[in-house]
């Protein structure tokens, strides 16, 4: 069992220290007040000091040795690790005989798994910590790991083998769960919203006279986030782009198309209920340019929506992020044409 301290005698400077409950310095850590007693039972990562009475008080100091563990688990660490370094970098000792936590507890609590709970399959194991830091709520740790994964693994690595993983772990956690968890999902989508905009914003801007690539959500879908890694894909490789976002309507969807002269047009849909065939055929005959060298643009189908039925004429169904970025940059060559000097 964890080595307890002695009680702090009653006019110790130890004593007169601010002290928090167990159940603030969870709200703090963005943990459960139960995953933060397992810690205290299984790695000794209690009070360093213990008041005479049966509940935990928590000071300033306590509070930081649990957030170093805290980022340490976000980085990848299993907590067992993570613990034992916090606990050293703070000149404490670990438990001497760590408590196994029961299976039942470490699924009720979203801790202190390897994916703060969240059904993860074969997601890598170094990559867990985003979903650690998305069940606590960590928006600093959060950034650090998006960033670190763009420019460590690429955009579409670290898209298709932690970002949307993460993402859809935690809308199934959602489902599952009631609104357990719908804070989570929005807190970690805003986020990732945030660095793919940074991508684009970082890229080196296509050539501003080609006909760019148009990209909408179909009326009605509000899921933007694998529309926007698309568009980060293609700042990257230097293709221009215009953004219209979710729930586009279809007037809107029209007039932009007359207006901008795409090259092609990615509609994206997340479910069948949005995915309108009628509209994505109406955009892929829509002619634009001068009389005698009218062109129609090029549609991608995009999302699950437009599953289960093959795509008309003028139209692709890539499967993936990296399909539809190869897709794309092979259209955008062969309306460009061969460059001259």
């Amino acid at each position: 069992m964890p080595q307890k301290s002695p009680p702090a005698p009653p006019n110790s400077r130890a004593s007169r220290t601010p002290r928090l409950t167990t159940g603030a310095v969870a709200r703090r850590l963005g943990i459960s007040p139960t995953t933060l007693r397992s810690w205290d039972r299984r790695y000794g990562m209690g009070p360093a000091v213990r008041d005479g009475g049966r509940h935990r008080r928590w000071t300033v100091e306590d509070v930081a040795v649990l957030e170093d563990m805290c980022r340490l688990t976000t980085s990848g660490v299993s907590p067992s690790e993570a613990a034992g370094v916090a606990l050293a970098r703070a000149n404490r000792s670990p438990a001497a005989d760590p408590e196994p936590a029961p299976a039942a507890e470490t699924r009720r609590t979203g801790g202190p798994g390897p994916g703060g709970g969240l059904p993860l399959g074969d997601i890598r194991q170094e990559f867990r910590g985003l979903a650690r830091a998305a069940v606590r709520l960590d928006g600093p740790a959060m950034d650090e790991l998006l960033a670190a994964l763009v420019r460590g693994h690429g955009l579409v690595a670290a898209w298709e083998e932690v970002i949307a993983p993460t993402l859809h772990a935690v809308g199934r956690k959602w489902e599952s769960s009631g609104d357990r968890y719908v804070e989570v999902e929005h807190l970690l989508s805003w986020h990732v919203s945030t660095v793919l905009r940074q991508v684009v914003g970082h890229a080196r801007p296509g050539p501003r006279d080609a006909a760019p690539v148009l990209m909408a959500c179909m009326p009605g879908e509000q899921h933007s986030l694998p529309l926007e890694a698309l568009a980060a894909g293609l700042a990257e490789r230097g293709l221009p782009m215009r953004m219209l976002g979710a729930a586009v309507p279809a007037e809107a969807l029209a007039a932009s198309v007359r207006r901008t002269g795409p090259s092609a047009v990615v509609l994206w849909s997340q479910s069948r209920r949005t995915a309108d065939r009628t509209l994505a055929r109406q955009v892929a005959g829509t002619a634009f340019g001068v009389r005698g060298a009218r062109t129609r643009p090029l549609v991608v189908l995009a999302g699950p929506g437009w599953g289960g039925r093959a795509p008309g004429p003028g139209m692709l169904r890539p499967v993936g992020l990296r399909e539809a970025l190869d897709v794309l940059a092979r259209h955008c060559a062969a309306v460009a044409g061969p460059l001259t000097t």
